[in-house]
């Protein structure tokens, strides 16, 4: 029994020095369109303070793939807008940094219907066309790692810079006719992107062994076949002379052993 106190109280231990560990690293975390969360992994998410958009939390509907029971709320809340909404967040230290942003798409049932641009700072397209679905499917977790510098006031991504004054904006706004830009959750990483929890991959769907269908365009060679078959030949029927009666033939033959036998029978009697 004292051996498995032991065990408890130590597995407390590590789970509070990693949580602590973790939260040395984020620099901001807000559960979008929903309340204050700390997940499994000791983040601890703010309740989302923005007031442009409109919140939703019509994803608790549905249980999330790729993520624990107690962090689903984390996929099943976000905020949304017709155009567009921004996310203005004070960073002042150089460094490197990872923009780690959480979606769940948990309305369409396919694919290029919710695209959306994702921009920085109002210069960088981070990511130019997200599909969720087409990255994860319907009710499933995907998060996106955008890494990014801060140095000498300048911001660096993707190998481009720009003036920095302190303040990162993120921004996710809509394409032409397609839908709504959203996001579920959004957190501001110190580090790199190997130290980030990741989720769980995407489990692959299996699907039943099925015959293989023959297209038209393939032709199956035949299989030779004993039958016999009962063939017309075609036209008027031809008298074959080969089969004519062969007595006219022999007339000749008759009349010349006619001529030769009284020559013969007159011979004998000399």
């Amino acid at each position: 029994m004292k051996f498995l106190w032991l065990y408890i109280y130590l597995t407390c231990i590590i789970q509070q020095y990693y949580a602590a560990n973790i939260m040395d690293n984020v620099i901001f975390a807000v559960n979008c369109g929903g309340d204050a969360h700390t997940d499994i992994n000791g983040i601890r998410y703010r309740k989302d303070y923005l007031k442009l958009g409109i919140s939703s939390d019509y994803g608790r509907n549905l249980n999330i793939n790729r993520v624990s029971k107690e962090d689903m709320i984390l996929y099943q809340t976000e905020r949304y807008d017709l155009q567009k909404f921004s996310y203005e967040i004070d960073l002042i230290d150089d460094g490197d940094y990872v923009i780690w942003m959480k979606f769940a798409e948990v309305w369409f049932n396919g694919p290029n219907m919710k695209v959306f641009q994702i921009i920085l700072n109002d210069e960088h397209s981070i990511i130019d066309e997200l599909d969720i679905f087409s990255k994860a499917g319907r009710a499933t977790a995907h998060d996106e790692y955008i890494l990014f510098q801060i140095k000498n006031g300048r911001l660096v991504v993707n190998g481009r810079s720009s003036s920095y004054s302190g303040q990162l904006k993120v921004t996710f706004q809509r394409i032409d006719h397609r839908d709504n830009p959203k996001l579920n959750a959004l957190i501001i990483w110190r580090g790199s992107i190997d130290q980030i929890p990741k989720l769980l991959p995407i489990p692959e769907m299996e699907f039943p062994d099925e015959p293989l269908d023959v297209e038209e365009d393939d032709e199956v060679p035949a299989k030779p076949t004993n039958v016999k078959r009962n063939v017309k030949k075609s036209g008027p029927k031809v008298i074959d002379p080969y089969l004519e009666d062969q007595s006219s033939s022999l007339i000749p033959l008759l009349i010349a052993l006619a001529a030769v036998i009284p020559i013969i029978l007159c011979l004998c009697r000399l």
